[in-house]
């Protein structure tokens, strides 16, 4: 089917977002079109207003408004500890189980060699520059468990290491409510090797 193009163009638009695909960007585009004018341009101005005001902490590269993110402004968080992620929508699902207290640094990525991402690509030397120096006793690496996340992970690992800085990995393996019997054998390894004492 033909759409008139500014139909067209805003499904064009849609589909450039992740996961969605033409059926979902038509979807969205028909939804913006039985909306009221009013909605659609809070809408708008949603988006424009996002753009024009998140920017990254420049501390650890978080999503903020401020200059310094309301986590790294927070005196009571741990400033012994570290936690590093690849994307600063990490650190939002790392707060929500409130377990973690300490401080965040977002790399932007991970090291891809495929995809031409090397370690001076990512906010490494950011890292690198926060811990030397610094009073931090632990950096916990909590990069995903993927090919690209490892290789972040050990590269890390090595050049941390020399600054005399525990550095720990997020445990990986099964989760919460998922039988063993359905578990690959890729998952079920790693949650053999990062088992705990009870």
């Amino acid at each position: 089917m033909v759409y008139e193009e500014s139909l067209s163009n805003l499904i064009n638009e849609f589909k450039k977002m992740p996961s969605i695909g033409i059926k979902t960007a038509q979807r969205l585009a028909f939804y913006v079109l039985r909306i009221s004018k009013e909605d659609a341009c809070r809408l708008a101005d949603a988006i424009i207003e996002i753009k024009e005001k998140i920017r990254n902490c420049s501390v650890c590269g978080n999503i903020t408004e401020s200059e310094i993110c309301n986590i790294c402004r927070n005196p009571k968080r741990d400033k012994n500890t570290i936690c590093v992620v690849e994307e600063p929508r990490d650190i939002l699902v790392i707060e929500k189980t409130g377990v973690f207290k300490g401080l965040y640094h977002c790399l932007m990525g991970a090291i891809s060699p495929l995809d031409g991402i090397g370690p001076d690509d990512l906010r490494i030397k950011d890292l690198m520059k926060r811990l030397e120096g610094s009073h931090v006793a632990e950096v916990i690496i909590a990069t995903d468990p993927n090919t690209e996340g490892e290789a972040t992970a050990t590269y890390l690992a090595q050049i941390i290491k020399p600054l005399g800085i525990k550095i720990s990995r997020i445990a990986r393996g099964l989760p919460m409510g998922m039988d063993v019997e359905y578990a690959d054998e890729g998952t079920l390894s790693k949650a053999l090797e990062g088992r705990m004492e009870i």
